[in-house]
């Protein structure tokens, strides 16, 4: 279905609106004076009732206002009533800060803005502005260089039932290109990449999920490019789900034992001590069998996890035939433990198989270049176990792990230390800038999920392309305080250039290079 030959999903989706032939500039005039009347008079209801009659938007209304306001510093102003371009910039510092650092709701940056009485603070006012700056903004990171390699990392997130397809680089977490899509078919994510490609961002190689869509527009799009499956999907999470499902099952039988001994202890005639007895025992090898089907579990599933790492515990490259083979013997071992439903689980990890350890031939090149530079081999193989340690401190969750970890990762640095003397810290940042290209996992999408999931809450999950616009931009040029990436932007990293602006002051130059004089005809 179409109006005005525009597709009604588009519509509803965009939030982009048709301008009305029978609102005319007397009728538009009209209601922005009763309204702002209102305003200035407090009469409550009244923008309700315009926005009831003419059957429009609330957000247009005060649209509206806006446009009145500022032609009237235009015609009725005069020099020293009209505010200095800087105090009109500092209404939209408020906005933005508030909107992208605060995380705040357009309502709560409202309240804010009132309260320290600044202009622009009507939550229509703050609407329509935010959409403006994000339209202003690309939804698709160019390079200034003709072409630049990097990998694609790409998945899907969720907006309730709408996606939002998303490629990052991992190496310096910038999202290359976000954008609200109505489904997530091939077609999609050729037209996706090939997006990329105009703005000079080409694969080495792909990172996804298991996803029917993506992997049928890697075999059509990108034929030549290597997919490397998210192992934590394919393995560490479904199989860990397992591990959490048998160990609360144990604990509930232990439970149930403790409870039929109590019973059993607290029977008096012999018909109920023999009967309790009998569930006592039954009870007890039930739970005897949950304790050893858990220990065996978890084992196997500790074995697999084991498989997954790139390097042994000598600093040497594993191989990668002789992981996959370990693999499939714990996975066949795992069957043996007849666990209902688990079946199916191994059967899509064995389907990912022949692919799933992709990861371990990209490794094979970059030590390879690695050792073929002047760096002493011990010192090297401490620096690949430090790295490696280095990605369990990433990952950990538990605090006791995230420690012991660290204390690894200290040690075998100070053991490389001594190899490589003065040049420690020099060859560790080439040694680990190298070994981070070795990605396996989408991890790095789900840091922007977390990212985003705020704003989506925040705007109660009605997202457009415009408030996608100044995310993107917002983390792409904003500073990093803390992590391995602290004082840096990702956009510094991609792009190994300098950010020497601030991510405001970047977005104001983007708006006065496309509208010179925005900033002089806004309203104060």
């Amino acid at each position: 279905m179409t109006i005005n030959n525009i597709p009604l999903n588009m519509m509803l989706r965009s939030n982009n609106f048709i301008r009305r032939t029978d609102l005319t500039p007397q009728i538009r005039l009209y209601i922005a004076c009763t309204a702002l009347m209102a305003q200035v008079n407090s009469t409550w209801g009244k923008l309700t009732e315009l926005s009831r009659q003419y059957m429009i938007s609330r957000t247009f209304v005060y649209m509206l206002i806006d446009m009145l306001e500022e032609s009237s510093w235009v015609i009725f102003g005069d020099n020293q009533a009209t505010p200095a371009a800087d105090e009109k910039k500092l209404a939209f510092y408020y906005m933005l800060s508030l909107r992208l650092e605060g995380r705040c709701s357009i309502e709560s940056i409202s309240i804010l803005m009132k309260r320290y009485e600044k202009k622009l603070s009507s939550v229509g006012s703050i609407s329509h502005y935010l959409s403006l700056f994000g339209s202003l903004l690309p939804h698709t990171q160019s390079t200034d260089e003709t072409t630049q390699m990097v990998i694609f990392l790409s998945d899907e997130i969720f907006s309730k039932s709408l996606p939002i397809l998303v490629t990052v680089e991992p190496i310096s977490s910038a999202i290359l290109k976000i954008e609200l899509a109505d489904t997530r078919k091939a077609e999609d994510w050729k037209k996706h990449w090939r997006c990329l490609e105009k703005n000079g961002y080409y694969a080495t190689y792909l990172v996804s999920d298991e996803g029917i869509g993506i992997c049928t527009a890697h075999e059509e799009a990108l034929p030549d490019i290597m997919r490397q499956p998210d192992t934590y999907h394919a393995i560490a999470h479904r199989l860990g789900l397992w591990v959490h499902y048998l160990e609360s099952a144990t604990c509930k039988a232990i439970e149930e034992e403790d409870k039929c001994r109590k019973k059993l202890d607290s029977a008096k005639s012999d018909e109920v001590i023999k009967k309790r007895a009998n569930k006592y025992v039954m009870q007890k090898r039930d739970t005897i069998e949950k304790i050893d089907r858990y220990e065996d579990y978890h084992f196997l599933y500790l074995c697999l996890i084991e498989e997954l790492k790139i390097f042994d515990t000598s600093g040497n490259l594993r191989n990668r035939k002789k992981a996959e083979g370990n693999i499939n013997t714990a996975l066949d071992l795992l069957e043996t433990l007849k666990i209902v439903k688990l079946t199916k689980t191994i059967n899509k990890i064995r389907r990912t198989m022949p692919d799933l350890l992709n990861y371990f031939d990209i490794a094979q090149s970059i030590v390879s270049d690695l050792k073929t530079l002047s760096i002493d081999e011990d010192g090297l193989s401490a620096l690949c176990i430090a790295w490696e340690w280095r990605k369990g401190v990433i990952k950990s969750k538990n605090a006791k792990a995230r420690h012991y970890r660290i204390m690894q990762e200290k040690f075998y640095l100070e053991l490389a230390a001594c190899y490589l003397q003065d040049d420690f810290d020099s060859i560790k940042a080439q040694v680990y800038m190298k070994l981070d290209q070795i990605v396996q996992s989408s991890a790095m999408v789900e840091c922007i999920n977390s990212i985003i999931r705020p704003y989506l809450n925040n705007s109660k999950n009605h997202v457009t392309q415009e408030m996608l616009n100044l995310i993107m931009f917002y983390h792409n040029h904003r500073r990093y305080i803390d992590g391995k990436r602290k004082g840096r932007t990702p956009f510094e990293i991609l792009t190994g250039k300098d950010q020497v602006k601030d991510w405001l002051e970047l977005i104001f130059d983007i708006v006065e290079q496309k509208d010179p004089s925005f900033f002089s005809n806004s309203i104060s």
